[in-house]
C-alpha cells in the first residue's frame, strides 16, 4: 500500500497555473542551473531540489501530461494496492556520475519510466540548458527495480526451496521459478533479472518468514512448544524431538517449571554465512484427549489424596 502526497508542480517552478510554455521553459532554466549537481557538489538538499523541479518540468512541458495533471490535481486519489512497486526510476548524468528518481506520485500519473523522456513533446531538450557547463547535461533512464513480499516457510527458509509464482504485471500473469538459498533470514532479497520474463527490469523479491503454531524465529533463535503430560511435567521423562538436524532426546526434569525455557545450544537456524542460533523448549501441559479406564481411576486417587 502506497500512500503519497499531492505535489503542486507550478509552485515547485515558481510559476501560474495560467503560465505559457515559454514561461514553464524558462522558470525551468532559472532553476536548474541553481540546483544542477555539477555547480552543487555534494549538497543533498540542492540535488533533492533539483530532481522536484526536474519532475515538475517533465510533466508541465507536456501537453497531455500537463492536461492530466490539471484535471485531476489535489483531488486524485493516491492511494491504492500493488503486486510489485516500481522504484529506482531516474537519470544518470553523464559529467557527475549522479542519479535521481521521479517520485511515486509522478508514476501513479503517469505510469513509471515508460512516461519519461529525455526530450519532452515540446522538442525542448534537457541538454540545451547546460550548454554553458563543462560536458553537457544529459540523462538516460535507469533499471527499474519491482518489489513483491514471498512468503516461505521456516523449513524452506532453513533447507532451501524453489518457489513457483505467479504475478500480475501490467495486467499479464507471468510465471516465476524463485530459487530460495538454504539460511535465508527474514527482510533478505533475492533478485531476478527480468528479461527472461521481458519486464523492463529487475525482480525483488523480500523475504517473508511464516512461523507455524509450534514453532517461530527469532534472529536466530527457534522457538518449539512441546507438549507434555502432567504425569510426565510431575515425575520427569525423556522425550524425542525433531530439529532441523535430526531427532535428538532431551531429559525433562521432575517438577519442571513450564514458564522457563529449556536451552539446547547449536540447535537453531543456521544462516547463509553458517551462523547458528539455539533451540528453545517451551514445555505444555496437556491433557489426554481420551482417558482408559485405568487413567481415569488412578486420577480419582489422585484427587482423594489431595483433598
Amino acid at each position: 500500500m502506497i500512500d503519497l502526497q499531492y505535489k503542486d508542480y507550478y509552485e515547485l517552478l515558481g510559476v501560474t497555473k495560467g503560465a505559457s510554455e515559454d514561461e514553464i521553459k524558462k522558470a525551468y532554466r532559472k532553476l536548474a542551473k541553481k540546483y544542477h549537481p555539477d555547480l552543487n557538489p555534494g549538497d543533498e538538499k540542492a540535488q533533492e531540489k533539483f530532481k522536484e523541479i526536474s519532475e515538475a518540468y517533465e510533466v508541465l512541458s507536456d501537453k497531455d501530461k500537463r492536461k492530466k495533471y490539471d484535471t485531476f490535481g489535489s483531488n486524485y486519489n493516491f492511494q491504492g494496492g500493488y503486486d510489485f512497486n516500481p522504484e529506482d526510476y531516474g537519470y544518470t548524468y553523464t559529467s557527475s556520475g549522479k542519479s535521481g528518481d521521479f517520485s511515486d506520485f509522478f508514476d501513479m500519473f503517469f505510469g513509471g519510466s515508460s512516461a519519461r523522456s529525455s526530450k519532452t513533446s515540446s522538442g525542448f531538450n534537457f541538454g540545451d540548458i547546460f550548454s554553458d557547463l563543462k560536458g553537457r547535461g544529459k540523462r538516460k533512464a535507469a533499471r527499474q527495480n519491482f518489489k513483491t513480499e514471498l512468503v516461505i516457510s521456516l523449513d524452506e527458509a532453513f533447507k532451501g526451496c524453489e518457489k513457483n509464482v505467479s504475478l500480475n504485471f501490467e495486467g499479464k500473469v507471468i510465471d516465476v521459478a524463485v530459487k530460495v538459498p538454504a539460511g535465508i533470514t527474514e527482510g533478505k532479497s533475492i533478485k531476478l533479472n527480468g528479461d527472461k520474463y521481458k519486464i523492463p527490469g529487475d525482480l525483488l523479491f523480500k523475504i517473508k518468514i511464516r512461523n507455524s503454531n509450534f514453532e517461530s524465529l527469532k534472529g536466530l533463535d527457534i522457538y518449539k512448544d512441546i507438549a507434555i503430560y502432567p504425569w510426565q511435567a510431575a515425575l520427569g521423562c525423556k522425550k524425542t524431538i525433531d530439529t532441523f538436524y535430526g531427532k535428538i532426546k532431551v531429559n525433562i526434569p521432575k517438577n519442571i517449571d513450564v514458564s522457563k525455557k529449556m536451552r539446547i545450544p547449536g540447535k537453531g537456524f543456521k544462516d547463509i554465512k553458517r551462523n547458528t542460533g539455539d533451540l528453545y523448549l517451551n514445555f505444555r501441559i496437556v491433557n489426554p484427549s481420551e482417558l482408559t479406564d485405568e487413567q481415569i481411576d488412578l486420577y480419582k486417587k489422585l484427587q482423594e489424596i489431595s483433598n
